[in-house]
């Protein structure tokens, strides 16, 4: 997983500046012929030897340069190119926008990434829509769940799941169980999520060794019986009851037709992903696209991930902040995926999703 990400990370770095060599007279591309092009270009030049391969979501016309909208290893990256292919490049000024003014202090400050709520409530309520297996969905659960310990009863929170998954049969499964704890048994969901979220490490390196070696497929059972095993240790030692939630979790599967639309690619969203739907009401509500989405008393809200930052954005939405909200929590970002790693940023704001999902 960490691999992964670095890589991906490289790719957003490598893009800056790139150049492809074409002659000098070369003739403005279609979308069709651009968007071809710089599929070859990124998969085979820049992504070589990596273990997974960039997608383009979207590409389109923005004053003179093809705006990309490029999907690699769970990530969106935005991009753009000059029509004739012989410029690429991550980062557009606006001439007719006035940048914001620097600060003495910008160079050794990290960018200020909270968010106040404007609608205040006496009991704020949290909602989180994450995917259970991606990495920023983990992320910010990570940071959030110390978060939650600390208002208690003070707000009303609840993780939720995107209408779509990213991650395969696994994740569908996983949902549904969380689901099902929440449903069956609250009071000890974020014991089980902590449990979870820590012990997923060894199943997720085993399955990027696999996908490493090009047998994600030819190995799918043992990648089911990896995150399987995560599951039903951590709801042992939670001490939940698993023929309860083994009840739910079939009735719910049956309800929503989750594990027959995984069988039906014909129901996936445009073809590459399989639809969970517990919560479609609430995605369409608010517009919900990827995973996560943080949202507080109604509003979507873009935050940092670490406790203290999630701490102070959470309490913006109280009418009178309670005496909590001064809990001294943890300002370091968890590092993206499973494991109980810190991440050397202060903010990430990464997520998993496609921009034609809606």
């Amino acid at each position: 997983m960490k691999k992964a990400i670095i890589l991906s990370l490289m790719l957003a770095l490598v893009l800056t500046g790139c150049s492809f060599k074409v002659p000098q007279a070369a003739k403005v591309l279609t979308p069709d012929e651009a968007k071809a092009q710089i599929t070859d270009y990124i998969n085979n030049q820049l992504l070589a030897d990596a273990p997974y391969k960039a997608t383009i979501n979207s590409i389109s016309d923005i004053s003179g340069v093809y705006k990309l909208s490029i999907g690699v290893n769970d990530q969106q990256i935005d991009a753009y190119m000059t029509r004739d292919a012989s410029l690429f490049f991550t980062q557009i000024y606006d001439m007719k926008k006035k940048p914001a003014a620097a600060s003495s202090t910008a160079a050794n400050t990290p960018a200020e990434t909270t968010q106040e709520v404007n609608t205040k409530t006496a009991k704020p309520t949290v909602e989180l829509f994450v995917m259970s297996s991606c990495p920023y969905g983990t992320q910010i659960e990570k940071g959030i769940l110390p978060v939650a310990a600390t208002l208690g009863k003070k707000i009303d929170f609840a993780i939720k799941f995107c209408d779509y998954a990213m991650h395969g049969e696994k994740e569908l499964k996983e949902e549904m169980n969380q689901y099902c704890i929440q449903q069956n048994e609250p009071a000890k969901f974020a014991a089980y999520l902590n449990c979870y979220l820590a012990d997923g490490k060894t199943a997720a390196d085993f399955e990027t060794d696999l996908q490493k070696k090009g047998e994600a497929q030819s190995k799918s059972a043992d990648i089911l019986a990896k995150w399987a095993k995560v599951s039903a240790d951590c709801v042992a030692k939670v001490k939940i009851n698993k023929g309860k939630i083994a009840t739910c979790v079939a009735a719910t599967d049956k309800k929503f037709n989750v594990m027959s639309g995984f069988a039906d690619q014909s129901s996936w969203i445009n073809g590459q992903f399989p639809q969970f739907n517990i919560f479609k009401d609430d995605n369409t509500k608010y517009g919900v696209g990827g995973s996560p989405t943080l949202v507080i008393n109604g509003e979507t809200i873009s935050t940092a991930r670490d406790s203290a930052s999630l701490l102070k954005t959470i309490c913006s939405a109280f009418t009178t902040a309670p005496a909590e909200c001064q809990a001294q929590l943890s300002s370091e970002t968890p590092a993206p995926g499973f494991g109980t790693a810190t991440a050397a940023s202060g903010s990430d704001s990464a997520s998993c999703n496609t921009p034609t999902a809606q």
